[in-house]
This record gives structure tokens, C-alpha cells and sequence, in this order.
């Protein structure tokens, strides 16, 4: 019977494609929250219109906050085989070589922004160990799941070149790589898409898609008449939260206007009356932000007054900023201070540290789903390059920088106690939790070892350069005397019979 997997490269590349078009509406939404570049929401067309651009907008941007102090947290240090004490030295080497120090950064910042990241394994042309590992947009890639073992059982990455080919139409040239689990197909379009055709193709029968999706907190719910998405977004609970921020803060700005030049007012004018130098009539009532407004002098009065409106007042305005501040803070997780909101008694140290705990704990939730996504990579670079995978691969554990943020100092003070009471905590552990890595402990274990073997066996005293003798330094210690070249002192016996 014919599975969704023998469907044809064509029809699987129009499927995949008709489900990425619906999302990327979102994903550029959540992106451009993340960037800053979010329209201007909650005011009157009507008044956007009469300002006429002479207002910008204040951008609040509390979204990139709440993502940034996540990814602050996530920090990936090694990676622990199963039965293993310390991290894999060639999964580590070949992390480093395909620079995902700064590349794990940018996924993990994709994912807390649209949800999802992904990462794509291959071979490597100019170095058979080292498999390539790319991180890749989710606005670029997209994959389907099994609905039954939840595997990736197709993706497809889509993108075009910056501007078209010289000598060709002004078209510009799209392109596509199709991934199935025995296959990797290329395509190329000259039509923006409409049409593909195959340019390449890798029979690499690995047996599964080479792309991994770092899912940010992933559910199980498939809800009817919803497109099927991977993961959620941080920033869904925020933006309509910043987007009142915004629209209170570019209020605040207008009002300073004025709190800088209050309107003033003139009784007993007629418009006429109001010309510059030159004799040419000013229309102050024309002014949308004007300073002044007049008008005739009404029938029962036959003076003129003038007068100035009370200055504007804007303690509403950082109330309301406070107020939207503490609900970001609770729905985020993140400290008051992070939103720079401040009482009259700031808080002590220990009131400060007790605000980061559901912090932290949303941070070591996502140490948990993204690890578990960098395992799937590292088992498929181990597939690529040796084309099984080992049992203690399926054991895998990503190692993580604590996201906690205790002072050096205190954590140091933690590891002596526990190290010291009946060495609750092993020594590797101890420099383990001192934030060390596992190339720097093993550097450091090895400088034990060289230490242990210069005291036991080695001559202490040569670690200081050459003994002086008598020949370089008359004032030197004479040589010492060989104990066992003396004759043996004599023995005493009593005589018997005492």
C-alpha cells in the first residue's frame, strides 16, 4: 500500500511549500517584533493621518528583552555519551569545527522568537570526519512530522539569490533542496517558484531526514482547523503588552511637547490679526500641534485676554509603563528589575536572587527541549560519518552552562563545603560546577598527575633550577654523605644471664 513517502519529489515539494506560505506570515510578524520594526498599534487612523509622519514611533522593545535574557542562559558546553563521566572530546571537536559556539546562539534565538529552529546534517567534502552542521532559519525551512513517531519524514528549504544572474531576465533565481529519508534532492526555479527542476541528487540511504527542528515549548495538541505548527512563540503573550507600551510611550512624547511649550491661549483676536513680518496671515487654528489657540472677541466683551493652559502632566503616562511592566513580568518570568520597574524600598540581594527562580526554571526547561534536539544532531553526525549509530549515542546528554547566576564567590564557597564533607561532591564534579569545561578539567587533572608524580618519584627541589655546589659557591652546603656507603655501628648484646 502506498505511504505519503512514495509520494513524487514534485508533489512533495508543492505540499511542503503550501504549508510553509501559511506560516510565514507569522514568523515574519514574530521576527519583526523580535527586530523592532513592529507598526504602530492602537492609535486613530484619523490622527496618524493629520500628523502626517511627523511623529515616530517610540519602540519599547520588550520583546527582544524577554528573549535575549533567555538565550543569555543557554549555553552549551559538551556533549556526554551514555556510561561516560566526561563529555565527548571528537563530538566536542566537531561542534567547534563547524563553529556552533556563535552558530547554537542563533538558533536558540530563531526558536524563543518563531517557535522553531532547525539544523541540517551532511557530508563533508573536504573532511570525511568532520560531518557539516548547518543551523538554518524557519523561514527557509520547513518540515513534517509523523503523526505516530513524531520524525521528521520530509523537509524542504527554500531561497533565492539576492538579485538575478547576469546576461539573464531580471528574474530572479530560486532555489530548493528537498530532504527524504534515503535522498536529498536539488531543485531550481527560474520563475519564482512555479515551476522546479532537478539539478542534483544524493542516494545517501541513511534511512532518515538529516534535519532536526529545535522546538521551543513543544505540545502535543493538534488543534482542528489550525495549521500544524512546531513549537510557540516566547513572544505570543508579550506583543500585545508592548504594543500598549508603545502606543503609551509615543503618547508620552507628544505630551512632552507640550509639558516643554504649554498652549497659550488669546481672547479678543480675530485671525486677521495674526500676521508675520512679511504681512502674511499665520493659522493657528490650522495647527495640529500648535501652541496658540485664539479666537474673536465674543459680543459681550470689550477687552482682550491672554492666558496659558496648565502644563502637561505626565505621571499617568509612567504609571500606566509601570503597571504594563509588571504584567510582562508575570507572564514572562523575568524579574521586575530586568523591566527596569523600581519601588521606593529596592529590594535586598536575597529578594533580588529569589526573583530570578521561575526565571531560571523556564531557562533549564529549555536547556531540556533544545538538548534534546542537539542530541538528535550528534547522532546524526555519527550516522554520516561512521553510518551507525552506537548504543551509548541513544543515552546521549547535553551538557549546559548552569542557568542559575550565583556570584563565583559563593558557588566557589558551596563546592569547598561539599567537597570537604566526606566528599559529597567528587573533585571533577566540583570544578564541573564551578563552571569549568571538560577540556579544562581534563588539562587540569593532568597537571595533578604531573604534580603527584614530581612529589612521589621526582626530585622536588630540581622544580628550582640547579643545586648550587661547592666548585660554583664556596658558601653552598657540602654534599650530602652517603648514609649507606658507612660502615654499620656496632651491636650491643647483653651477657647472657642477665
Amino acid at each position: 500500500m502506498a505511504t505519503d513517502l512514495d509520494l513524487p519529489a514534485g508533489t512533495w515539494i508543492t505540499r511542503l511549500a503550501t504549508q510553509h506560505n501559511g506560516q510565514i506570515p507569522d514568523l515574519e510578524r514574530h521576527d519583526a517584533y523580535y527586530e523592532g520594526e513592529q507598526s504602530l498599534s492602537y492609535m486613530h487612523p484619523e490622527l496618524l493621518r493629520r500628523l502626517d509622519g511627523r511623529v515616530r514611533q517610540v519602540v519599547v522593545n520588550w520583546p527582544e528583552l524577554v528573549v535575549d535574557s533567555l538565550d543569555e542562559r543557554l549555553d552549551v558546553t559538551g556533549f556526554r555519551l551514555g556510561g561516560r563521566d566526561a563529555a565527548d572530546r571528537d563530538l566536542w571537536r566537531i561542534w567547534q569545527a563547524n563553529r556552533l559556539d556563535l552558530h547554537a546562539q542563533q538558533a536558540h534565538i530563531d526558536a524563543l522568537v518563531t517557535g522553531r529552529a532547525f539544523a541540517i546534517v551532511g557530508t563533508n567534502e573536504d573532511d570525511e570526519q568532520t560531518p557539516l552542521v548547518t543551523v538554518e532559519s524557519p523561514l527557509e525551512v520547513h518540515a513534517e512530522l509523523d503523526p505516530r513517531t513524531r520524525r521528521v519524514r520530509a523537509a524542504l528549504k527554500r531561497w533565492s539569490d539576492d538579485e538575478a544572474a547576469p546576461g539573464t531576465s531580471s528574474q530572479v533565481a530560486s532555489h530548493a533542496t528537498l530532504y527524504l529519508p534515503d535522498t536529498t534532492i536539488w531543485f531550481t526555479s527560474a520563475d519564482g517558484g512555479k515551476a522546479w527542476t532537478e539539478t542534483d541528487r544524493d542516494d545517501h540511504n541513511l534511512g532518515v531526514v538529516p534535519v532536526v527542528p529545535l522546538v521551543n515549548r513543544p505540545r502535543t495538541s493538534r488543534r482542528r482547523g489550525k495549521p500544524v505548527t512546531l513549537g510557540r512563540s516566547e513572544l505570543a503573550s508579550v506583543i500585545p503588552l508592548s504594543d500598549a507600551a508603545c502606543k503609551i510611550a509615543t503618547d508620552m512624547m507628544v505630551s512632552a511637547e507640550f509639558h516643554a511649550m504649554p498652549r497659550r491661549y488669546a481672547l479678543g483676536f480675530d485671525q486677521d490679526d495674526f500676521v508675520d513680518a512679511q504681512g502674511n496671515p499665520l493659522t493657528p487654528w490650522q495647527a495640529v500641534a500648535g501652541v496658540l489657540w485664539a479666537s474673536p472677541k465674543s459680543p459681550k466683551e470689550d477687552g482682550v485676554a491672554v492666558g496659558q493652559f496648565p502644563e502637561a502632566d505626565l505621571s499617568n503616562f509612567h504609571n500606566t509603563l509601570n503597571a504594563l511592566a509588571r504584567l510582562v513580568a508575570s507572564l514572562s518570568g523575568l524579574p521586575p528589575h530586568f523591566l527596569g520597574y523600581a519601588t521606593e524600598n529596592p529590594a535586598s540581594a536575597d529578594g533580588i536572587r529569589s526573583s530570578e527562580g521561575r526565571h531560571i526554571k523556564r531557562a533549564e526547561r529549555r536547556q531540556r527541549s533544545f538538548g534534546d534536539g542537539w542530541e538528535q544532531v550528534m547522532r546524526l553526525v555519527l550516522l554520516v560519518r561512521d553510518g551507525v549509530v552506537p548504543p551509548e549515542a541513544l543515552r546521549m546528554e547535553t551538557m549546559w552552562v548552569d542557568a542559575a547566576t550565583p556570584t563565583f564567590a559563593a558557588q566557589a564557597d558551596a563546592v569547598t563545603k561539599l567537597y570537604a564533607a566526606d566528599k559529597l561532591l567528587p573533585r571533577r564534579a566540583s570544578r564541573r560546577a564551578l563552571g569549568y569545561s571538560d577540556a579544562q578539567i581534563l588539562d587540569m587533572e593532568a597537571e595533578d598527575r604531573d604534580a603527584y608524580t614530581r612529589v612521589v618519584g621526582g626530585d622536588q627541589a630540581a622544580e628550582f633550577g640547579p643545586k648550587p655546589t661547592r666548585d660554583t659557591d664556596p658558601d653552598a652546603p657540602a654534599d650530602p654523605v652517603d648514609v649507606s656507603a658507612r660502615p654499620s655501628p656496632p651491636t650491643f648484646q647483653a651477657p647472657l644471664g642477665r
